[in-house]
């Protein structure tokens, strides 16, 4: 009986966890297909998958949030449109964005391991430092993959792809802001949201 009662509430938050996982793949599918923005070269274009794919590791916390974006992913590498322009299959990863693309689950895992240490009062209060963990995750993974991928796939030089990298911080920043913004408030309102751990911690 006493196992029966353990097992229930450990069920039940598996359920969760994979809806949760679900729905921020569905996310980041959706900022995916709206309209998107050529700019400077037009190689890569602007989306709203950034802020999809750190808001899911801001909320959901590393694990989570990276397999988030790896479902993600994998439908479109499976063949359903959910990349940017309605695109699909492996062959986009042949492509200028490959680097990117490859960067997000990676992104989402460190954005959720900064905020996961984070006192749980700052993770529901201080947007600066949620900001900060999705600036440092940008950086050391989506733009320095996508930095990467431009360089094989196109080819080019690392200053030029720096070059054409470098266009997209302006709006990065602002999406960066925004998820922020979004992710405290979603720890107010649900300050059990963050992985267990850090609930013993806080």
């Amino acid at each position: 009986m006493v196992d029966e009662q353990v097992a229930a509430p450990a069920r039940s938050r598996g359920a969760t966890d994979i809806a949760l996982i679900a729905g921020f793949a569905a996310l980041i599918a959706a900022c995916a297909l709206m309209p998107a923005i050529h700019v400077g070269a037009g190689i890569v274009p602007i989306t709203l998958q950034t802020f999809g794919v750190l808001l899911a590791g801001a909320v959901l916390g590393a694990r989570r949030g990276f397999l988030a974006v790896l479902l993600y992913l994998a439908v479109g590498l499976a063949g359903l449109p959910v990349f940017s322009g309605g695109a699909a299959g492996p062959a986009v990863f042949a492509g200028p964005t490959a680097g990117y693309l490859i960067g997000f689950p990676f992104g989402a895992w460190l954005c959720g391991l900064i905020v996961e240490r984070l006192p749980r009062h700052k993770a529901a209060g201080s947007v600066p430092l949620v900001f900060a963990a999705g600036f440092v995750a940008s950086a050391v993974f989506i733009h320095l993959f996508g930095i990467v991928g431009l360089m094989l796939r196109v080819p080019t030089s690392f200053s030029a792809a720096f070059r054409i990298d470098w266009v997209f911080w302006p709006g990065d920043l602002i999406k960066i802001a925004v998820m922020a913004l979004v992710a405290t408030a979603v720890h107010r309102a649900f300050p059990d949201l963050l992985p267990q751990r850090r609930r013993a911690r806080a």
